[in-house]
């Protein structure tokens, strides 16, 4: 069964980027759509539809549910922490205040500015993070979490506070901004987050073994030749990279590093390349029905991403609480 489940992933990962392609305001049949990637014609009204409308936002759709699978991964890791989360770790709330900063200050849109500016919050998240979690030696598995929650409430005011002394058209395009959106896909920038997914996922596969040395313990970690301090370093520098270019491309987007990862631990161990790989394939496929249910749920209008996986990851969240609670019960 294990030996099927990556080609089966990548069946339905292609076969849900097909639906993705055919499915909003004009609805073509996969044929329709098969034509148009194979014998593309800029003539052609749902041909150019096709390419350069929805095949970014698909593609832009499945990095970005890949990379936040892969930064939960990292977290949960590194951290021994099954709620770890780019968002409950205030990485996301970081993020999004660089940018918000830059626009609400400066009015610029570049991409590349927009990503420089949310890996910057989102580094000043994560160092603040590291900086309270060893405060006096105290234990990082045991007081990230917390600690990560509260500086979500710091940023986020931050954030509000910016809106509040800005333009009133900025505030608006910021808002829709930061609920999650991928309508701003474009080709021109698209390899941003491709090129920093691939590179996420190739060195967490590189790095595979000395992760599975950090599970077992630090002590033990250190027995096997892992300098820890440096692997959990980099792996965290890793997912607030990850985290930064994702938030840049499309807004927050909560909970999924926290679901997938939990999801696929149900069937196979992730710290191993098949583990890794299922991980990746099933955040990118679970974001491209996210991005359908937003395109299509309500007619002539498109939801944000952010509300339909917040909506989900909560309902997720606290099943994994009542789990638990359950099990220390028993």
């Amino acid at each position: 069964m294990k030996a099927l489940l990556i080609p089966g992933l990548l069946c339905a990962c292609l076969a849900s980027m097909l639906t993705a392609l055919s499915v909003g305001a004009v609805s073509l049949s996969w044929g329709e759509v098969w034509q148009a990637l194979s014998n593309y014609d800029s003539g052609i009204l749902n041909q150019k539809i096709v390419v350069e409308l929805r095949l970014p936002r698909t593609l832009l759709a499945f990095f970005a549910g890949a990379g936040l699978a892969i930064a939960g991964l990292i977290l949960q890791t590194v951290t021994r922490n099954p709620l770890a989360d780019p968002y409950l770790f205030g990485i996301s709330s970081g993020a999004s205040f660089g940018v918000v900063l830059l626009v609400a200050l400066f009015g610029v849109q570049s991409a590349l500015a927009l990503s420089g500016a949310a890996f910057a919050g989102s580094a000043v998240a994560m160092s603040l993070l590291l900086l309270i979690a060893f405060h006096k030696g105290t234990a990082l598995v045991e007081n990230m979490l917390l600690s990560g929650v509260a500086l979500t409430f710091l940023f986020s005011a931050f954030t509000s506070l910016l809106l509040y002394w800005s333009d009133p058209q900025a505030i608006s395009a910021i808002i829709f901004w930061s609920l999650g959106s991928f309508s701003r896909a474009d080709w021109q920038w698209l390899w941003l987050p491709a090129l920093v997914v691939s590179v996420g996922c190739t060195v967490m596969l590189l790095m595979r073994r000395s992760l599975n040395a950090l599970l077992i313990g630090d002590e033990s970690a250190v027995t096997l030749g892992v300098n820890v301090h440096r692997l959990r370093l980099g792996m965290l520098i890793l997912a607030s990279m990850l985290t930064a270019v994702i938030v840049a491309a499309c807004g927050g987007v909560g909970f999924v590093g926290l679901m997938i990862p939990h999801i696929v631990r149900f069937f196979i161990s992730q710290v191993r390349t098949l583990g890794m790989l299922a991980t990746a394939l099933s955040g990118g496929l679970m974001m491209l029905w996210v991005d359908v249910l937003a395109r299509t749920l309500i007619d002539n209008q498109e939801l944000p991403i952010g509300v339909i996986t917040s909506a989900i990851g909560s309902v997720f969240f606290l099943s994994l609480l009542i789990a638990k609670k359950r099990a220390a019960s028993i």
